[in-house]
């Protein structure tokens, strides 16, 4: 990754005022809190100052970090009745990055709140305040959660002046945003937002800066030129339609201006559009995927972030209610539908012999049954709601990653290639290890702890893979508060065990699975195939990645352990006590190897171009749509098995490419296998973090977002043009 190094930052010496504390020591961002007066006046406002001071080299970010960043947030503590307004910030500068563009604050600033004392506190009243500051703190080559606890020693008065204070205060209401006088409009117009705001400044070295997240790509170049008394700034988009309201700010000629804007007349009538008429007919996941829940959910997380009122030291939150709450449920139930719905997907096949040779092989108490049931639940849902956890705590560092992240990495894929290879071999009966098998008393095998593994192994292999439903929940997972969307990401594993809980619990359902017998040792060596094809598979994935070298490595590596198994197996079979040294020698060939893998670049090999197929840039997407091209988006990667089979049985039929072909119709294929920043960033936009996602744009249409199962026939007639359609 290229780097782009800030130059040094002279930081200004700062006299606290009150008694401030400082930022823990060690962090790269020093903060403390001043007020402009020590002595509030009951019922009035006084203005608060968090000072923030980074090292030279590192920043932290806007209220809208860009690209990349986490905005800082605050929980404000004071005595009863007391209340903080929002968070404000000064303009921000723009740092680009290897291609990311990002809103940052590089140097001294302070960021501002207004407190309200109650009317009725009585003078000489203490009011002590806290405030538990969190940010993220990068230079040019890493990123660093931090956080403080900053407090300020006030005492209720008549609102006495202190110096120092109130020339921090004053520095800092003089670097924020003026306001505007009066409205700007907004339109679209040649694949770009066209925004018109009352601002007489120079044009050049103009910057807008949105408020809101995905108003438009930070990196989107900006054409700016002077209009009247305003300016106007167009900007690339792949928006089909105006967002109800803008909010932002724009850096011109050395000042900043906070500024906001309404669509024009003639671009209102799309600010409302129906979401049915957006989606294809039959598209269910689609329909389920409406922006409005989401950016609903995204309002009232960040008022959570910006604003809150303090009441006998407790944080209540403003912009939470039914809403939300409807949000939160609607993800619940379409995380467990899509969950269960995984378990017939073609990623989750594999995974599905090591369920149906347990099963079969149950012939227990009702009491067993059930236990063997919630075992095999907590396995699923252990291992989501962890993949959850880190996908979240990814996010909050700052990191571009989506759902099925795990596999965007050749480590894991090496790990889940010896792992797959393990269990073939001991579905073929290669090899016995009675007590630690994988498949004679570890995984398969009835019993809580063979379920619970049956169950981690198979989330952990399953989910890469997004089926329907689990789109627009695993999206609003991603807006979603952090307690709420962990439930989300259990209800998706809640939602895989559905069929195991079913078994557990209806005797009916039991009595109709095969009874044990001969049959079960040529079935299980039958069921070895998916399994060693899904070996296969992932070989071929880490080859994509890592190139022949890093291949070749995973292949010796499984080589190693193969054979490690293999000859315990033997010993075992002759009665010989285990000798594990083997697994020992084993480890240490594997270690190394593992530890000299070639790590896969962060963007995808180039995809094999011609006219009509092309890589995928939000650049050449929105070229495509200035021409009125109709366009077909495909986020695909290696290792999605779903990505594949439509593929195969649809994509690139002679059938469509026919039908694209006389259409006019350009593929855009975005590679996501190693985890394309920016494709991560699109699918964010757009509600999404998993694939397969599938988008049309018919010319001047809104995008059609399309099922995840696809099928020749649907793909051909949206080739058509509207004339031979209707």
């Amino acid at each position: 990754m290229h780097s782009l190094r800030l130059g040094l930052v002279v930081l200004a010496a700062f006299v606290a005022g009150g008694t401030p504390a400082h930022a823990t020591s060690g962090n790269h961002i020093a903060a403390s809190l001043v007020a402009e007066s020590v002595s509030p006046v009951p019922g009035k406002e006084v203005r608060i100052a968090i000072r923030i001071a980074p090292e030279p080299g590192w920043h932290g970010y806007w209220s809208n970090p860009g690209d990349s960043g986490v905005p800082t947030t605050v929980r404000w503590s004071a005595p009863a009745g007391v209340r903080f307004g929002p968070l404000q910030h000064p303009a921000p500068t723009v740092l680009e990055v290897a291609g990311f563009a990002s809103y940052v604050h590089a140097g001294p600033h302070a960021l501002m709140v207004t407190m309200k004392v109650p009317s009725g506190v009585a003078l000489g009243t203490r009011l002590p305040v806290t405030a538990e500051v969190s940010w993220l703190a990068c230079s040019d080559s890493l990123c660093v959660p931090e956080k403080a606890r900053l407090t300020l020693n006030l005492v209720a008065g008549k609102g006495e002046k202190d110096k120092v204070g109130q020339a921090v205060v004053s520095s800092g209401l003089n670097a924020l945003p003026k306001p505007a006088v009066g409205a700007g409009t907004m339109h679209l117009a040649d694949g770009a937002m066209v925004i018109v705001v009352p601002v007489a400044a120079d044009p050049a070295g103009a910057v807008l800066f949105p408020a809101q997240d995905g108003a438009f790509a930070a990196t989107a170049p900006q054409q700016v030129r002077r209009v009247g008394e305003a300016l106007e700034f167009k900007i690339p988009t792949t928006a089909t339609r105006v967002p109800a309201q803008f909010t932002g700010v724009v850096r011109a000629g050395g000042r900043a201006y906070a500024v906001h804007a309404s669509p024009a007349p003639s671009a209102l009538a799309a600010t409302q559009p129906s979401v049915q008429a957006q989606q294809p007919v039959g598209d269910i996941s689609a329909q389920a995927d409406g922006v409005a829940p989401r950016e609903a959910v995204r309002r009232s997380a960040a008022s959570d972030a910006t604003e809150a009122s303090v009441t006998g030291g407790q944080r209540s939150v403003p912009g939470s209610g039914d809403g939300a709450a409807v949000s939160f449920l609607m993800a619940l139930a379409l995380a467990v539908i899509g969950g269960l719905i995984l378990n017939v997907m073609p990623c989750v096949f594999p995974i599905l012999s090591l369920k149906a040779l347990g099963l079969a092989k149950s012939g227990q108490s009702e009491n067993a049954a059930r236990a063997d049931a919630l075992a095999f639940t907590g396995g699923t849902v252990l291992v989501c709601f962890a993949l959850g956890s880190l996908l979240l705590l990814l996010k909050a560092a700052g990191t571009e990653v989506g759902w099925s992240f795990q596999l965007q990495s050749p480590y894991v894929v090496t790990g889940l290639l010896v792992l797959t290879t393990a269990i073939g071999l001991n579905l073929a009966g290669l090899f016995e290890l009675r007590g630690a098998s994988i498949n004679g008393a570890f995984m398969s095998r009835p019993g809580v702890s063979g379920s619970f593994w049956t169950g981690a192994l198979s989330a952990f292999i399953a989910t890469p893979c997004s089926g329907p439903f689990m789109a627009g929940a695993l999206g609003a997972a991603m807006v979603l508060p952090a307690p709420a969307a962990l439930a989300v990401f259990a209800g998706l594993g809640v939602g895989m065990a559905l069929p195991f809980l079913a078994i557990g619990f209806v005797p009916a359902l039991r009595r109709r699975l095969p009874k044990p017998g001969a049959w079960m040792n040529t079935f299980r060596h039958l069921l070895a195939i998916p399994m060693l094809l899904t070996a296969l598979a992932l070989a071929w994935v880490l080859g994509r990645q890592t190139g022949v070298d890093g291949l070749i490595m995973g292949i010796a590596i499984v080589l190693a352990v193969a054979i490690a198994l293999w000859w315990l197996g033997v010993r075992q079979r002759h009665g010989r006590e285990r000798n594990w040294a083997v697994l020992a020698l084993a480890a240490a060939i594997a270690a190394p190897l593992m530890f000299k893998m070639p790590a896969a670049p962060a963007i995808a090999a180039p995809i094999v171009e011609s006219a009509s197929r092309q890589a995928f840039s939000e650049e050449r997407l929105a070229a495509l749509r200035a021409k009125r091209v109709p366009v077909f988006v495909d986020f695909t990667a290696d290792w999605c098995l779903s990505c594949k089979v439509n593929e195969k049985v649809a994509i690139e039929t002679e059938e469509v490419q026919r039908a694209f072909g006389a259409g006019g119709v350009v593929t855009l294929v975005g590679d996501w296998t190693r985890g394309d920043p920016a494709i991560t960033r699109f699918l964010a936009s757009h509600g999404r973090n998993s694939i397969p996602y599938y988008l049309f744009y018919a010319p001047a249409k809104e995008p059609l977002v399309l099922p995840q199962i696809l099928t020749p026939g649907s793909l051909s007639a949206l080739a058509k043009p509207p004339a031979a359609s209707g």
